[in-house]
């Protein structure tokens, strides 16, 4: 996006990747039919120690300016949930549409290319390569963070910022599942596939979705939204059975002689179901069940508090939180204040957005307003 934008505007635009080939990222997120954007790009979306920074880029190139470019090259998309919007079938026509722009405003794509080290050269920067010496005027760090280092995914957009003096804040994996102390692991294990709608809480954060049990812990967008609020050591209170008011008393008078398990398989997965009463000694009819032990049954259900080992970190999250202080980059021109020249991007910036398309169109904000000053 900056490239082409930058491209666009007369500028003699080189784009140095190291993968062998362009865009893999792109092609594997939102399970390889990429949700490119998000309708509703409020702020309140995405995580920074200076929020306000995404402000102006968010309004200067907005959702619908990146959907009237995806429109003009007749991508076809789908609105999955409210707002975010996604390839009807495919991630491929998002990269295509991207090389498109690149290719038709000049700006040219060298994969395979290492960047070895970075130095100022007198208005501009000298850069070694695996390709050779290359000098430039403007260079943007584009790098992204360290999530999925298979894709090749690196420290270097830090390292960088470092060199040149800038603060990096502590970064780590965001948007990832979770895993769990070793005896809830090892009772959850035979429910791994299922998959249920909660609302969890962390703090005084909270988000409802789906949430899926793995062979390794908890996953699912429920999971994965609270993931990136969570610290080492803080609780979940997840409710299984979020906005249900069943009346557990009315279950034992009108069916005395029926099971909690068996009312419970009506609301929750059987297997989840017959596993949670196998914990709690569930099994037994309604009728041996006083009004507190049903309320505090269904208190249970309601605030299951789970403490993660972990997460999964950097190896299947989907964003880096945290990355080069904002606080150092001017949001008009993305450009670091006390480095001309030099404009820092996307994921490697301390801007991440929540599960939903917010990443990737911060990834074409930021892109755009940068590639109108570089």
């Amino acid at each position: 996006m900056c490239a082409a934008t930058a491209a666009y505007r007369g500028r003699s635009v080189r784009v140095l990747d190291h993968a062998n080939m362009p865009g893999k990222k792109i092609l594997m997120s939102g399970g390889g039919r990429c949700n490119f954007t998000n309708l509703d790009c409020a702020p309140a979306h995405f995580i920074s120690a200076n929020p306000s920074f995404c402000i102006s880029a968010l309004k200067r190139y907005t959702p619908r300016d990146f959907f009237e470019l995806v429109e003009r090259h007749g991508v076809d998309w789908c609105e999955k949930a409210p707002g975010q919007l996604f390839c009807t079938d495919s991630s491929r026509p998002i990269l295509d549409l991207l090389l498109t722009e690149c290719e038709w405003a000049g700006a040219t794509i060298e994969l395979n290319t290492k960047v070895i080290d970075v130095a100022q050269a007198g208005q501009g920067f000298m850069l070694r390569t695996s390709a050779g010496r290359l000098r430039c005027e403007s260079l943007v760090i584009a790098s992204g963070g360290l999530s999925i280092p298979t894709l090749g995914a690196s420290g270097f957009g830090y390292r960088i910022a470092e060199q040149f003096g800038l603060p990096v804040l502590p970064t780590r994996a965001g948007l990832v599942p979770f895993t769990l102390q070793p005896d809830l692991k090892e009772r959850l294990a035979p429910l791994s596939g299922i998959s249920c709608p909660v609302s969890v809480r962390c703090g005084e954060v909270r988000f409802q979705a789906p949430m899926l049990i793995t062979h390794r812990g908890l996953s699912g967008p429920a999971m994965l939204q609270i993931s990136s609020y969570w610290q080492p050591g803080d609780v979940l209170h997840i409710d299984l059975l979020p906005g249900d008011d069943t009346d557990w008393r009315s279950w034992r008078s009108d069916r005395p002689a029926a099971t909690l398990e068996h009312c419970l398989a009506e609301l929750l997965p059987k297997r989840l179901a017959q596993t949670l009463a196998q914990w709690h000694g569930w099994q037994s009819s309604l009728q041996g069940f006083s009004n507190a032990a049903l309320d505090e049954a269904a208190a249970s259900l309601h605030d299951w508090q789970v403490k993660p080992g972990g997460t999964e970190g950097y190896r299947t999250a989907e964003v880096t939180l945290g990355g080069v202080d904002t606080r150092a980059i001017s949001s008009r021109t993305f450009a670091a204040n006390d480095v001309p020249g030099l404009h820092f991007i996307g994921e490697v910036l301390d801007v991440t957005g929540q599960l939903g398309g917010y990443n990737f169109q911060w990834a074409w904000s930021s892109g755009y307003c940068a590639g109108q000053f570089v």
